[in-house]
């Protein structure tokens, strides 16, 4: 099993922040990251590069991005999120989860 830590308050508070059926998918994404870690792959998390990941979650008012890197000791630590417009990724989305991946997490 793995654990699933938050960068920050802020980042927690912002999850528990996302329409009610994107937070629904998240928590169930949530429960496979705990149980499969790293392999969890697409649809529901995708490698971003250097050691950073992507949870999928989706519900009926649209999708999100959760961001993530794992740490020494099974240790997942969730980064960023924020509720996907467009069909790319944000580059101010993406540079906010690298520099907390800096931070936390070796690549």
């Amino acid at each position: 099993m793995w654990t699933v830590d938050y960068y920050s308050e802020d980042v927690r508070l912002g999850i528990e922040a996302l329409p009610a059926g994107i937070r629904a998918s998240y928590a169930r994404l949530t429960e496979l990251l705990e149980e499969f870690g790293l392999e969890l792959r697409m649809p529901h998390s995708r490698a971003m590069g250097q050691g950073l990941f992507e949870l999928r979650p989706r519900g009926r008012e649209g999708i999100a991005r959760v961001f993530y890197c794992t740490r020494v000791g099974r240790r997942i630590v969730i980064l960023h999120s924020f509720v996907k417009k467009t069909d790319k990724t944000p580059q101010r989305e993406l540079d906010i989860a690298r520099a907390r991946q800096k931070e936390v997490c070796k690549p």
